[in-house]
């Protein structure tokens, strides 16, 4: 039997015991499984009437377990046991925490970073590749599968064997893919992307992959009726609230593992949370910490609630490690199947504690727009750089900040200069290779202790359809290192007129550009040889973290 516990101390349990009552008394949790549109007020009505039926998903999805099983099973007897997932957002972080909590491989390419794509070409005899995409229009997706489609047509291997489309009914992917003969998957067409966990996006890649889907879909049915009750102890009701209800809000939502066995589980809720609450001004910035030992969680400021992910056979009940009532503390535990349902529950009825749409994702589109006029216009080679310190170009935007700094590390300290000290906090947005360059995202947590604030660490583009939203919708209060580089090789797109570099160009400036029209901070650090400018950026970022200290107060 799944179970699921949610435990708080401080502002957090003074939130639940405020918030929860009133929730409970707008039945919101039985409207919400009855998929009610008008819960989020009129202004949402018509996004959120085709956005609910993630609800029952864990019964309207039993029939995708027959048909991805026969299909691994033939892909199988043609001998490839590596899956390779094309897919932006909500279509690849739950196949990702899905298969690395059960042990299984599935390589999830989510980038146009050239040298990232190229170096998921590989092994083709044994490779089939899952395309998820809900309308097909997804750039970066299309792109890929262009990219593997001519790969595999090179290796004289027949591509409409090898590649799997997942897509909502009718879709422009749908009809182009059934037209050429290529496998198609329907998703339900009445769930948006990062509610799509228990839909064929989150299940055909994982099962392919071999993890145990039913036993998911059976641990998120065994919590429904619980999540579904008009209860003050529904725990999706209390983790909204301790969440979304703070007085003043505590919108920094501090995310550490310690002992769940779900792997990656804080980087998929990241994705759910900053992009259903960040917008008009409000919403909640998760924040992905790798232990207690990071300042986040060891010196929490007045506007951070920690939670703390725990380990499914734990006590519950107990707050016995929920330390000092000041600090606004929550525990999480339960089986991945139910945590899925959790928190999707529970960042619709924070949607409805902040008074936003949790549907919809307006400036994430609009970061899409800036980066197809850039590729429209043709990328040249961009603004003149501020300045240029060895292999690294300096570029600001979003007002007039940079003063006269032309070293590396004299920008990063006129960046941090614009920090909120007590409502701030700073974005690293890292347009690298996140498997080749993952060793620069190790210098998180010293930023956070030289910043004295939160510090968020996204690799471009896949942060696009997660924070991106936050950063720009959300409080205005961050400032924002951008890193881009020069790819050791860049790689065409087939069918294009713009290459995978020129692509992942354009995006970085889309997402910098609209960034400064909203009047955010930007530095943009572009490495113009990738070796000798990553060395430096690391040794500037190193060397910055080391004028910090552990005590939050210690120079603030």
């Amino acid at each position: 039997m799944s179970s699921l516990g949610v435990v708080a101390s401080g502002p957090a349990a003074d939130a639940i015991a405020a918030s929860v009552p009133v929730l409970v008394e707008a039945q919101f949790a039985s409207k919400l499984f009855a998929q009610d549109a008008t819960l989020w007020g009129p202004e949402a009505e018509s996004e959120s009437a085709i956005r609910l039926s993630w609800v029952n998903l864990a019964r309207t999805s039993r029939p995708l377990l027959g048909e991805i099983a026969a299909l691994r099973d033939q892909l199988r007897g043609d001998g490839v046991d590596r899956i390779v997932l094309c897919g932006m957002g909500g279509s690849s972080l739950a196949p990702e925490v899905i298969c690395a909590t059960a042990g299984v491989d599935l390589v999830v390419l989510d980038s146009s970073q050239p040298d990232m794509v190229r170096d998921a070409i590989v092994d083709l005899e044994r490779t089939a590749v899952v395309v998820s995409s809900k309308s097909g229009s997804t750039v970066e997706t299309d792109s890929q599968r262009r990219a593997f489609q001519a790969a595999f047509e090179e290796k004289g291997i027949d591509p409409t064997t090898r590649i799997i489309i997942v897509t909502d009914p009718g879709s422009p992917l749908d009809d182009q893919s059934r037209a050429d003969g290529y496998r198609v998957v329907n998703a339900d067409p009445n769930v948006g992307g990062r509610y799509s966990a228990l839909t064929a996006f989150g299940l055909v890649p994982s099962g392919l992959a071999g993890a145990d889907i039913e036993a998911l879909l059976d641990d998120a049915e065994a919590v429904a009726d619980v999540l579904s009750a008009d209860d003050d102890g529904n725990p999706a009701l209390r983790l909204a609230a301790a969440m979304a209800a703070t007085n003043p809000l505590r919108d920094k939502l501090v995310l550490v593992d310690d002992g769940s066995g779900i792997v990656g589980l804080p980087d998929w809720a990241e994705q759910l949370i900053a992009e259903s609450t960040g917008k008009q001004g409000t919403g909640i910035l998760p924040v992905v910490v790798g232990s207690e030992e990071d300042p986040e969680v060891a010196h929490p400021d007045a506007d951070v609630t920690v939670v703390r992910l725990k380990g499914d056979d734990e006590d519950s009940d107990s707050a016995d490690e929920l330390v000092q009532a000041d600090r606004s503390d929550v525990a999480v535990s339960g089986p991945l199947g139910a945590q899925l349902l959790l928190w999707e529950v529970a960042t619709a009825a924070a949607g409805r504690l902040l008074g936003i749409n949790p549907f919809d994702q307006p400036d994430v589109e609009s970061a899409k727009k800036a980066s197809r006029a850039l590729l429209d216009q043709g990328m040249g080679a961009g603004d003149e750089p501020a300045a240029t310190d060895g292999a690294v170009e300096i570029r600001a935007l979003g007002g007039d900040w940079l003063g006269d700094a032309t070293t590396v590390p004299q920008a990063i300290d006129a960046l941090f200069a614009q920090l909120d000290a007590d409502r701030g906090y700073l974005a690293v947005m890292a347009y690298l290779d996140r498997i080749a360059d993952a060793e620069l995202a190790s210098v998180r947590p010293g930023l956070a202790r030289r910043t004295h604030r939160p510090v968020t660490f996204g690799w471009g583009p896949r942060f696009l359809h997660s924070t991106g939203q936050f950063h720009k919708g959300g409080p205005a209060t961050g400032v924002y290192l951008q890193i881009t580089t020069a790819p050791h090789e860049d790689l065409s797109v087939p069918g294009r007129e713009f290459s995978f570099g020129e692509f992942v160009a354009s995006q970085a400036a889309g997402d910098a550009q609209v960034l400064a029209e909203h009047g955010r901070p930007v530095l943009q650090l572009h490495l113009t040889d990738h070796d000798a400018g990553l060395a430096q950026v690391r040794e500037s970022l190193a060397a910055a973290a080391s004028g910090g200290d552990d005590d939050p107060k210690g120079s603030a």
